[in-house]
């Protein structure tokens, strides 16, 4: 049952008592050490298959998860989401706590949102309904009531699709249509068997004799009602194996935090934390970018980054693409995938990422002129979305009725009478903010605008008849069946898959972070999402942006800033910028060269965490810190933020403030080979953190200069 586990993938296997905590880089085999671990449990007789509960996030990763315990031969073993686990419990226990059968299951909750919406007197359209529908969906697994929904979206600097007080009438007048009608929702499931279990120790008590060993797989998208109904199970045990990974937290917007993650071992001090950083699916080259991407984080997750370590043999360097407009960053992209197909790569296993569904036109069409098949995984095909047919439909209208329509007077050329239709259908010269179902609709209409313009410039004069015409042929030709091909996906859809080629395309400023992220919280989570894009890699990967939208068009784009000291060409980030926590250093000529392994300075143990590495030790470690030189820095920093008008990390982390104070530097030099002091900040802070140090007042002198 041990043979073929790495190191650390056996020492999962064998951690079968007591709390467990096993932080897994992407393609560090986490599925293979958990489903490892309870196989080789049950052959020890240490966990009985019935009294096992191991649970996930999808239908698809619980079904992996069933599929490898039988092939290892503990088939007995429940592999649940939290919902069906819930669900079962909900079902055997309602007679006995609630009497009765359990109220119906709402499939679809958006007809009684919207029943809901029509009785506090509030239109919705379409797509506000479906936004307005996720933001009660939010509320309920944040345990968040209608009357509290207003001050939860204010503290959460939340884009709420609609006033929240009127979001939380809503909120209210739904919940009371669900009771008076005996339904509940989804998320209910869950709310309800937490309800039970607390009001009920008897049946708590027979869950807990039921269920006394639990998994808990991507743990970093818990919600907080997840997290309840999982301490609720446990009762005052510890018999807990949680598997996650921070630096891939990228649903906050449904609830989903890594704090549960992040606070694990400080609920559980006597855990055992193990850490997954064997890179099995990607290259160096493909490993060597995520962890370059991660180094520049800031934020708590960042401060518990890993840093991978491929196992796989070298492979081709990322290729980095500036193409002058759009469609030409489609046609590129669509050429090289026919040249990778023709190498042989299979076209299944070549994927074509974006962060936002509307960008996929542009893709689908380059595609299908390529003679190259794709399919669409998570969304609709560009040309089947709702809004899209309804823009057609007014479209066609509009040109059969040529000069009689009202909507057309004043308007002598294409593009404005495209606008001129698609502003009774949701277009706006401006984007709504946030995100959500509102801004997906605008999106697709904003690139049926995109496309009447392109249309216009390479065919001066023509008609919206002709519009209409080449919308037809489009559609055809995107919507001739199609067998397994190239995978269109968004960023958000592609996690937990991986493929041999991935295309990151649109990475810029404005679509990568995307606008609508305004925190510095929101703007790392979008850091997050691009480094998830990259880890789906095995071999190729390519990034890719245009200067400008269309051909001819004003080059006023700029490559996303995550690349910055990434790619060749963007100029440095500092020490470690690039490289990854340390992994990689300067050679002859300002080439980079791999180094080995970080090392604790105290115990010798190699360092895999990004904090522990900034230190130069293991944080549990003893630490011979200066404790007033560190408060001394803290106070310079605090004045400096202040200054500068930036939060105090932007100056530099606690991890930097912690590793000077403890290595007390006094050159240059000796600075500049800590951890998060690079070129820039030593230009900048480097004289008055050597003055601190020296134990000069000077340097906080300079700062009121």
């Amino acid at each position: 049952m041990l043979d073929g586990l790495d190191p650390e993938q056996r020492e999962v296997a064998l951690a079968l008592h007591g709390p467990v905590c096993v932080l897994a880089g992407a393609g560090t085999g986490k599925t293979r050490a958990i489903t490892h671990r309870i196989a080789y449990g049950v052959r020890a007789g240490i966990l009985p298959p019935a009294s096992v509960l191991a649970v996930t996030f999808t239908n698809r990763a619980a079904g992996e998860m069933r599929g490898r315990l039988r092939q290892l031969g503990a088939g007995g073993v429940q592999a649940r989401t939290f919902h069906s686990a819930a669900l079962r419990q909900l079902q055997f226990f309602w007679p006995k706590a609630v009497g009765g059968e359990l109220p119906r299951l709402l499939e679809r909750k958006i007809q009684l949102v919207a029943e809901a919406a029509a009785r506090c007197r509030i239109r919705l359209d379409r797509n506000e309904l479906r936004d307005v529908t996720s933001e009660i969906e939010w509320a309920k697994v944040t345990q968040t009531v209608p009357a509290d929904y207003p001050a939860a979206v204010a503290k959460s600097v939340r884009d709420a699709p609609r006033d929240p007080a009127e979001i939380g009438q809503i909120y209210a007048t739904y919940e009371q249509l669900k009771r008076d009608r005996s339904v509940i929702d989804f998320e209910d499931v869950l709310l309800l068997t937490v309800g039970i279990l607390q009001d009920r120790p008897d049946i708590a008590d027979q869950v807990r004799r039921q269920y006394q060993h639990f998994v808990v797989d991507e743990y970093q998208d818990v919600s907080p009602l997840q997290q309840r109904l999982l301490d609720l199970w446990l009762g005052d045990r510890d018999s807990l194996c949680v598997v996650g990974d921070a630096s891939q937290t990228i649903y906050s917007f449904t609830g989903a935090t890594p704090d549960h993650l992040l606070n694990f071992r400080t609920r559980h001090p006597n855990a055992t934390v193990v850490k997954l950083v064997r890179d099995y699916r990607s290259t160096p080259q493909v490993v060597h970018l995520a962890n370059g991407l991660l180094s520049q984080a800031r934020g708590r997750a960042a401060e518990h980054r890993l840093e991978l370590i491929s196992q796989r043999d070298p492979g081709p360097e990322p290729a980095y693409t500036e193409y002058a407009d759009e469609p030409a960053e489609a046609e590129g992209t669509a050429r090289r995938i026919r040249d990778l197909i023709a190498a042989g790569v299979p076209a299944g296993e070549i994927a074509v990422l974006y962060r936002v569904n509307a960008q996929s036109e542009v893709y689908e069409q380059a595609l299908a002129d390529a003679g190259v098949p794709y399919q669409l995984r998570g969304a609709e095909r560009f040309f089947e979305r709702q809004e899209v047919r309804e823009a057609g439909v007014a479209l066609r209208g509009a040109a059969r009725a040529g000069g009689n329509d009202s909507l057309l007077d004043g308007t002598d050329d294409l593009p404005s009478q495209v606008r001129a239709v698609l502003s009774t259908k949701g277009w706006t010269s401006e984007p709504p903010a946030g995100s959500g179902a509102v801004r997906d609709r605008w999106e697709s209409l904003a690139a049926l605008v995109r496309l009447a313009e392109d249309f216009a410039r390479v065919k001066p004069g023509a008609t919206l008849s002709d519009l209409v015409t080449e919308l037809d042929e489009r559609a055809a030709a995107q919507h001739a069946p199609t067998v397994q091909g190239v995978t269109l996906a968004s960023l958000h859809a592609a996690k937990g898959l991986e493929w041999d080629a991935v295309f990151l395309v649109g990475l810029t400023e404005g679509m990568m972070p995307i606008t609508y992220a305004k925190t510095d919280e929101q703007v790392e989570e979008e850091r997050r999402l691009l480094y998830v894009g990259v880890t789906r890699a095995r071999l190729h990967l390519s990034l890719s942006w245009a200067l400008s939208r269309s051909p001819g068009g004003r080059a006023s784009r700029r490559p996303t800033r995550f690349l910055k000291g990434l790619r060749p060409g963007s100029g440095s980030v500092g020490a470690g910028g690039a490289g990854g926590g340390g992994g990689v250093e300067r050679g002859a000529g300002g080439r980079r060269k791999r180094r080995g392994p970080v090392q604790c300075r105290v115990c010798g143990a190699t360092l895999t965490e990004a904090g522990a590495m900034k230190l130069m030790r293991c944080e549990d470690c003893p630490s011979d810190m200066d404790e007033a030189l560190y408060e001394r820095l803290r106070e310079w920093r605090s004045e400096q933020a202040r200054e500068l008008g930036q939060p105090a990390y932007c100056v530099f982390t606690d991890k930097t403030l912690m590793a000077i104070a403890e290595r007390v530097p006094s050159t240059d030099g000796e600075l500049s080979s800590i951890s998060g002091v690079g070129a820039r900040k030593l230009e900048r802070f480097g004289a008055d953190v050597l003055a601190i140090c020296a134990g000069q007042e000077g340097g906080l002198d300079h700062i009121e200069d």
